[in-house]
């Protein structure tokens, strides 16, 4: 008996090895969280203006593709070519791929209506009072924060009713918003948002941020393509630009992987993976021309790979490592003309600082736009570094050439191994630890 039981389970077994040898799905082993098994097709819908199973011209009809491909529990969402009218954010759904044509396929956000707040709008409460209700309707994405709430503490929601000048939220408020202390609401909101979802990808699609119509919103809460607590997931092929805020911003996602983006042009900081997203992939980027940073490196990013990214006129640092920022690797990327330094660790004591960063191989140069600068520079308590191979130069003449130092270690700076770079400098390394 045990035998002729035995012939059956092994030969569905070998069957199964073979399907997956093959690349093929068997259909009777059940997948991860469900009662079927992996199957060969999956819901595909395409959206376009004129064409395609929805047709529309602005965010209502991309979210309706969305919103029914995650009712079946994942697919893909094509967007063909046109320009689409963003009055709130694409709410993106688990396990949804949403792809489009590149710069074919653009997300425009509208102008943005600000206010001050009427009345306080106090934490937890999911309503607001605004002096000026022109401008806000039903169904639009809303922010509201006072001058104590940053970051986090700002909100970002969509407006689900009106009553006058009275509009209810669909979440609560994460802060006072006090009226006697500059509160106020604005239709600001990332164009491309993800909330606490698996299985997500964004694939070719271009952001386009009408930043001159529109108020900064916090890259902590906001940006061009903004993830929060989205693990594994891909933002390949897309580009955003004229945001008035950040980028791309990813924050506490694990294991999130960008390539082949640009960002340029946006208010503040190209690429800002953060507070504590860890294992982050960033390959093959270019961020150029932002406000701020071209990658900002925020709390607690680690054990993340950086490769191959161009970060060039950005109006601050080209690369930023700081707080609590460990144990990545930054190789062959090109960090070209930014405002101040190209590579900066920021200043932060022994606990907090940005340890065993490995800087491996990469061009930096031409940088100090703004302010004479240092190829890297490293502030604080920071040790266990890593520069490598780096060509560390500037090429100008004359008063242009504002990257005067190659590599620049202030007073506090633990230890830093330096190997086979080809630095061409004034001042090739300033040593600030040797006045200790």
């Amino acid at each position: 008996m045990k035998l002729l039981y035995a012939l059956p389970l092994a030969a569905l077994a070998a069957l199964s090895l073979s399907a997956r040898a093959a690349g093929t799905a068997d259909p009777h082993r059940q997948v991860a969280g469900a009662m079927h098994g992996a199957m060969a097709e999956r819901p595909v819908v395409r959206v376009g203006e004129h064409e395609g199973d929805f047709k529309g011209r602005d965010h209502r009809v991309l979210q309706a593709a969305v919103d029914y491909v995650g009712s079946l529990g994942g697919g893909t969402v094509e967007i063909g070519a046109g320009e689409f009218l963003m009055r709130d954010s694409l709410h993106l759904r688990a396990n949804v791929t949403v792809r489009g044509l590149g710069e074919k396929t653009v997300l425009r956000k509208a102008k943005a209506a600000t206010t001050p707040l009427e009345l306080d709008g106090d934490f937890g409460e999911e309503q607001i009072t605004v002096k000026n209700p022109e401008g806000f309707a039903v169904g639009d994405g809303v922010a509201i924060w006072d001058n104590n709430a940053h970051g986090f503490h700002r909100t970002v929601a969509r407006i689900t009713g009106r009553n006058g000048n009275t509009f209810s939220l669909s979440q609560p408020l994460m802060a006072d918003c006090m009226a006697g202390n500059g509160a106020q609401a604005a239709t600001v909101f990332p164009v491309v948002s993800g909330y606490h979802l698996e299985g997500v990808r964004v694939e070719g699609l271009t952001i386009e941020g009408n930043r001159g119509e529109n108020v900064n919103l916090d890259g902590c809460r906001g940006g061009g393509i903004f993830l929060y607590r989205c693990s594994g997931a891909v933002i390949e092929r897309c580009t955003v630009r004229h945001y008035h805020g950040d980028g791309i911003s990813f924050q506490q996602s694990n294991d999130v992987t960008v390539t082949d983006c640009l960002t340029e042009g946006n208010a503040s900081l190209g690429f800002h993976p953060g507070s504590g997203s860890q294992r982050p992939v960033v390959r093959n980027c270019v961020a150029r021309a932002n406000g701020d940073d071209g990658l900002f490196l925020c709390w607690r990013v680690k054990h993340g790979l950086f490769e191959g990214n161009l970060l060039e006129g950005n109006g601050r640092f080209g690369i930023s490592i700081g707080h609590k920022d460990t144990d990545n690797l930054l190789r062959n990327n090109k960090v070209i003309g930014n405002g101040a330094d190209g590579v900066f660790f920021r200043n932060e004591g022994a606990g907090m600082a940005g340890h065993r960063n490995r800087i491996e191989d990469n061009v930096i140069e031409n940088n100090g736009a703004k302010e004479p600068a240092a190829g890297i520079r490293v502030r604080g308590e920071t040790r266990d570094l890593v520069f490598k191979g780096n060509t560390i130069r500037d090429t100008r003449t004359g008063e242009a050439r504002r990257q005067t130092v190659g590599i620049k270690l202030e007073e506090k700076v633990g230890a830093v191994t330096t190997e086979g770079n080809r630095i061409e400098a004034p001042t090739p390394v300033q040593d600030g630890r040797k006045l200790r």
